[in-house]
């Protein structure tokens, strides 16, 4: 009997796999406008879509309880926003599904559309790179390299040998955006703001270190964006308050940190360019979130939005400090503010943000017809 029950499981792993590899393989696209038949995410909060809810089990978060996801799935989800994140726009304009999230189905799941390994709070660099070498204990543990392992793991599973360059050869990579919390929590921790100068060239280096690893496995399309203007963060705002106006530029946003953000962009974009050297029969896209959100800040009315530089859910910005949580009040409707708690946006700014990337002048090609 055990022999009979251990073939039966054996043959059970080897149809789940096969099916597994066909679903892949064959993934239809959701709709005549779609180009790729599946998109595979990497990256932390901006674009997580439950991973780190999941990684928590049952313990207690602000995330897993209202107003979070009130906009859109009048739920929450694990998403850091009142709705959709950016990953949510480009799936629908490319005519696939939501892209789910990794964990919670790690070692079963068949993820026909696409994979999202994104987690909140996940950094481009090791935490062991801030402890040893600059004394500084970061909250995530799942950075890039995890991710990039969980990724291989899923491939190894599902699209084993020839399989995998031929899945990712149809697919859209986005990787990022990453890096930014690499800076968040030394700046945050008001640690001295120059030696945050120092992380870049490491943070760039992983993350084009992890776009050649995707090359070498077969990915044909990356799309790896650069950091926001963090200067325009109510976190930062409310953190660096000062009454000099020459910290401030005319949209009242902190002029240190958004410089910070395009040195830290300019150097992504200097290496994407030599990669693409490097890969001539491999498209690289930058997308520039940047510029992209900066449009929101130079003229908040175009888009519907009151005060940019307000957050919607807590206190961080002009208010007391308090967290996004069930107990928080809101300012109003999500759809009137660009940032959703002090950090991350709200559904309506990261539509705008996606719609710049997908249709406008802030990726080349516009991702909307980058094939």
């Amino acid at each position: 009997m055990a022999s009979e029950y251990q073939a039966h499981r054996c043959i059970s792993s080897c149809i789940l796999l096969l099916v597994g590899a066909i679903l892949l393989l064959s993934a239809g696209t959701g709709s005549s406008a779609s180009c790729y038949k599946r998109i595979f995410t990497f990256g932390d909060s901006i674009i997580d879509t439950g991973n780190f809810m999941e990684s928590i089990g049952h313990n207690p978060s602000p995330i897993k309880e209202p107003p979070y996801g009130m906009t859109f799935f009048h739920h929450p989800t694990g998403r850091i926003c009142d709705g959709r994140v950016l990953i949510d726009f480009y799936a629908e304009a490319l005519g696939l599904p939501l892209i789910p999230p990794n964990l919670p189905h790690e070692n079963s799941g068949l993820f026909p559309g696409g994979a999202n390994f994104a987690v909140f709070a996940a950094t481009a660099l090791p935490p062991e790179y801030f402890r040893y070498k600059w004394n500084l204990t970061v909250p995530g543990s799942a950075c890039l390299s995890k991710q990039i392992g969980w990724f291989q793991e899923m491939l190894h599973r599902l699209a084993p040998g020839n399989a995998t360059k031929t899945v990712l050869s149809e697919s859209l990579i986005a990787l990022g955006e990453i890096g930014g919390n690499d800076y968040n929590f030394w700046l945050l921790s008001h640690r001295p703001r120059d030696i945050a100068y120092q992380f870049i060239p490491d943070v760039v280096s992983i993350i084009i270190n992890t776009a050649q690893v995707l090359i070498n496995l077969g990915a044909k399309t990356i799309m790896i964006p650069g950091n926001f203007p963090i200067g325009c963060g109510p976190a930062y705002l409310k953190a660096f308050k000062t009454n000099n106006p020459a910290d401030y530029d005319e949209f009242h946003c902190l002029k240190w940190f958004n410089d910070f953000s395009m040195r830290h962009n300019q150097a992504l974009s200097n290496e994407i360019n030599r990669l693409m050297a490097q890969h001539p029969g491999v498209k690289i896209i930058y997308a520039d979130y940047f510029g992209a959100a900066m449009e929101i800040f130079k003229n908040p009315y175009k888009f519907g939005i009151g005060d940019p530089l307000l957050a919607c859910c807590g206190g961080k910005g002009y208010g007391a400090g308090k967290l996004c949580d069930k107990d928080a009040i809101l300012r109003g409707d999500p759809a009137n503010f660009a940032s959703w708690d002090g950090i991350h946006m709200t559904e309506k700014s990261y539509k705008a943000v996606a719609d710049g990337v997908l249709h406008g002048s802030f990726a080349k090609p516009p991702l909307l017809y980058s094939c």
